[in-house]
């Protein structure tokens, strides 16, 4: 499942601009090496200001690989280019653990080449979710109950907005209708809101559900998926 191939990602530049950034290529004694340890950032990456990515951040990812889908290493640097912990391991027992949708097979060109498994670009923000109810003290089964319940519609809700107002946008832009664009800003931030408010009212409905579960004495450690 997961590629020696490094490709694009994207990283932050030094003024704060997301931009697509080639991972670095490692040798084969790096990558065993850093597994004995593979959460931790390695010594060329900046301490990060956050455990997770901003939102900018996020939204910049999914936007350049919104049509491509991202791979395991990817994903994977998304987190570790910045700094933040995430080992290939942690990504596997995420998908295991049903948090992250499945990888879908891409062949690749070229004969004798096989195929790629490819996750879409919201998988990004899905495990930024889920470190930060890590970071909230949830055990694995308290994030299941919360995570799946509501979290693929919610996520279509807002992909699908997403791709409405780049649509809207791209019309006012080539048309003439250009007073329509503090509207669409205006709708934007409606829309924002809305998948917000579905949200957090999606944790309120889950919540019991939790609490059952750390009173039947559920155990999993969320730390397993760090």
């Amino acid at each position: 499942m997961f590629s020696g191939q490094r490709s694009f990602g994207t990283r932050a530049s030094s003024t704060g601009t997301v931009l697509p950034f080639r991972a670095s290529q490692r040798t084969s004694k790096t990558i065993v090496a850093a597994r004995h340890d593979d959460d931790a950032p390695t010594a060329t990456h900046a301490a990060p200001t956050s455990p997770l990515l901003r939102d900018d951040e996020l939204t910049a990812i999914e936007v350049h690989y919104a049509t491509t889908g991202m791979t395991a290493v990817q994903i994977v640097e998304a987190f570790t280019s910045r700094g933040i912990k995430l080992s290939e391991a942690s990504f596997r027992k995420y998908v295991q653990q049903g948090l992250l949708p499945r990888s879908r097979r891409v062949g690749r060109k070229g004969k004798h080449r096989g195929s790629l498994g490819v996750y879409p670009a919201k998988t990004v923000r899905r495990i930024n979710r889920v470190k930060q109810l890590m970071s909230d003290g949830h055990t694995i089964e308290e994030i299941q109950g919360q995570f799946l319940a509501f979290t693929d519609l919610i996520e279509n809700v807002s992909e699908g907005l997403t791709q409405l107002w780049a649509r809207l946008d791209d019309d006012i832009r080539r048309g003439t209708a250009r007073e329509l664009s503090k509207e669409l800003g205006e709708l934007r931030r409606d829309g924002d809101d809305l998948v917000k408010r579905a949200d957090d009212l999606a944790q309120r409905v889950a919540a019991p559900r939790t609490d059952n579960l750390r009173l039947a004495g559920a155990a999993g450690s969320a730390e397993d998926l760090f």
